[in-house]
């Protein structure tokens, strides 16, 4: 079992910043992929960025490209969504998730999660 625990959640303002986190806690960090997925009031979960066990491979959706960053440190075992120049579309809750294998956006896939926190962007 892996836990994971999600902070740094807010309110921002169009074209802030924030950083999230997770810290978790179980089985070796270094064993797992980790990704971050968000779903917005009425939308379904959907794909942010996701990071291989040692940090090698980084992946990101789309719309997120040159604004979010994610990166791992497994000493610390924990990962770190920061995001920058953030929209209002961005409004939602980030989940951070654990998968062994590929670090990959299919959520379906991930087999732990935690519990959200919330993001607002708005003036």
């Amino acid at each position: 079992q892996v836990q994971l625990v999600e902070n740094g959640g807010g309110l921002v303002q169009p074209g802030g910043s924030l950083t999230l986190s997770c810290a978790a806690s179980g089985r070796a960090f270094s064993n797992y992929a980790m990704g971050w997925f968000r779903q917005a009031p009425g939308k379904g979960r959907e794909f942010v960025s996701a990071i291989s066990s040692f940090g090698g491979t980084r992946n990101y959706a789309e719309f997120v490209k040159g604004r979010f960053t994610i990166s791992r440190d497994n000493a610390k075992n924990m990962v770190v969504l920061q995001m920058n120049s953030l929209k209002p579309e961005d409004t939602a809750v980030y989940y951070c998730a654990a998968r062994g294998g590929r670090p990959i956006g299919d959520s379906t896939t991930y087999d732990y999660w935690g519990q959200g926190t919330q993001v607002t962007v708005s003036s």
